[in-house]
């Protein structure tokens, strides 16, 4: 059995149940035969109705019981199908599940929308994007989208299929640094797709418009002039893990003699092979060329002339226009699936995202808060007490950020537990922070320089305290409350690492001066 299919805590439930019933199985029965006698003893019939009674109250408990058990199983066995279900590659579902999940997809990026959590810029990202899946699946249209080495003949090929020169070429390459897309005379519900050259698309720019490209693409069209080279090799294994249906077309195929352009398309088929899919291959011509021929007259000399050849793409379009015929109802739901997942992960990293930004503003406001506090209060302790109240108010500002029921109450209990030996907890590493506050008070307590200089290390080490606190509770109520690795103490190690590492102290300081810069500017 698998982890994901039997966790530990399933396992613990488990045995308290069998624990529970083997507890009712042993005292449950003496109970009842001795309350029977009892009630027997008051008279005739008294002893049957109990028996009735307890039946009946027995049978609804146990079939309460079960129903109860039932829809928890059945709940979490539906969690489980819908996470397996998500995890599967569009090939393994059928149309009615790939349906069933893109709708709901959809109906999820439209409730994130809608959370009052997401700011403006956030919905006004996503919704373009989720609309656009949407026209897409209700006009069907079909994307074909081609790639190419520079110079691979890619732009002159996509002309031809378009009938006109709608996409700009040039002998030297590198004319293509946008994408470019115009209706397929063959299919008007078919879009041909031009796309910045793959040794262009190392530049970030064009790596992400043919990143975008890829991932919108119905139908590949990787054109290539010669063996694959590793940049288009490694184009079609990310083509592949998408499932993403691609076509190689080896242009330029005048270059070779019949037997040469035969062995080249072997070597082609044999660098696929080992692809998941491996993809179909296509010999085609998409500029005039020529080819000399010899000439034999009548008196039996001889000489040559050169014959233009015609471009020729008819093998190509033929094989288009056939899988967007038999295969483009499925392409396209798969396709529509593919960028619905990858549309509500972007959603739901984005609402975290903007999450994390409130949250952080939380903990800043706090930090300050508390720092100066401490740094300002001329009596010893009354600081401590402030720190505390102010950390609690984050604790729940925290939680009504993440929509976690948490009161004052609990907050207090949270942080007391975060409290609990925490030198023993976290080990030296919190000893010098805790001697340093130890030392702050008793510097506050010795007037003039001595309350100042308390004052500022109290200060700093309150808002650093406070800082931790923050970065714990952020990871806590991010992940809905549950436990840890380690539990809370484990969470709490971990963020102290983290905050108390020089470059998060270095950003600490610089945020001090910046604050205490523009408090001077305001003054």
């Amino acid at each position: 059995m698998t982890r994901s299919s039997f966790s530990p805590w399933a396992g613990i439930g488990l045995l308290a149940a069998a624990a529970f019933f083997g507890w009712l199985l042993m005292t449950l029965p003496p109970r009842l035969i001795e309350t029977y006698r009892e009630v027997e003893s008051w008279g005739p019939g008294w002893g049957r109705a109990y028996l009735i009674v307890t039946a009946i109250g027995g049978t609804l408990f146990l079939v309460a019981t079960l129903a109860i058990v039932w829809r928890l199983v059945g709940r979490t066995w539906s969690k489980r199908r819908r996470r397996r279900l998500r995890d599967a590659a569009p090939s393994e579902l059928s149309p009615a599940q790939q349906q069933a999940e893109l709708d709901e997809n959809l109906r999820t990026v439209v409730e994130l929308e809608r959370d009052d959590r997401v700011g403006e810029i956030v919905r006004d990202r996503l919704e373009p994007r989720r609309q656009e899946i949407e026209t897409k699946r209700a006009t069907r249209t079909f994307e074909i989208v081609a790639f190419g080495t520079v110079s691979s003949g890619k732009s002159s090929l996509l002309n031809l299929l378009a009938g006109r020169d709608v996409f700009e070429t040039d002998p030297r390459g590198g004319t293509t640094t946008t994408r470019n897309e115009v209706r397929w005379p063959d299919d008007d519900s078919v879009i041909l797709v031009d796309t910045p050259g793959l040794a262009e698309a190392s530049d970030s720019t064009h790596g992400a418009i043919a990143a975008s490209a890829a991932r919108d693409a119905d139908l590949v069209l990787l054109v290539v002039d010669g063996p694959l080279r590793s940049h288009e090799h490694e184009l079609l294994r990310h083509l592949s893990a998408m499932e993403k249906r691609t076509l190689i077309c080896l242009n330029k195929s005048d270059w070779y003699s019949s037997e040469d352009r035969e062995k080249l398309l072997g070597q082609l088929r044999s660098q696929t092979s080992s692809l998941p899919s491996a993809p179909e291959i296509v010999a085609v011509r998409s500029r005039e060329g020529s080819r000399t021929r010899v000439l034999t007259a009548a008196d039996g000399s001889e000489r040559e002339e050169t014959v233009a050849i015609e471009p020729d793409i008819g093998g190509l379009a033929e094989r288009m226009l056939a899988v967007v015929r038999r295969e483009g109802d499925r392409l396209l739901l798969a396709n529509l699936l593919l960028r619905s997942r990858g549309l509500v992960e972007s959603a739901r990293e984005e609402l975290r995202q903007a999450l994390d930004d409130q949250a952080r503003q939380v903990v800043d406001r706090a930090m300050w808060g508390a720092g100066s506090a401490a740094a300002l209060s001329p009596f010893p302790l009354i600081d401590v007490a402030a720190g505390i109240a102010i950390s609690t108010k984050m604790v729940v500002d925290l939680a009504r950020v993440y929509r976690q029921e948490v009161d004052a109450e609990i907050a207090g209990k949270l942080l007391a537990e975060l409290g609990k030996n925490l030198i023993g907890i976290l080990g030296t590493s919190l000893a010098a922070p805790t001697v340093a506050t130890i030392a702050a008070q008793v510097f506050k307590s010795v007037p003039g320089i001595g309350t100042i200089a308390g004052g500022m290390l109290q200060g700093i080490v309150q808002a650093l305290i406070t800082r931790w606190i923050g970065a714990v509770f952020i990871e806590y109520f991010r992940n809905d409350m549950r436990r840890p690795e380690g539990g809370l103490t484990g969470l709490a190690r971990r963020q102290w690492e983290r905050v108390t590492r020089p470059e998060e102290l270095a950003k600490l300081v610089a945020m001090v001066r910046g604050r205490g810069a523009s408090q001077e500017e305001r003054s």
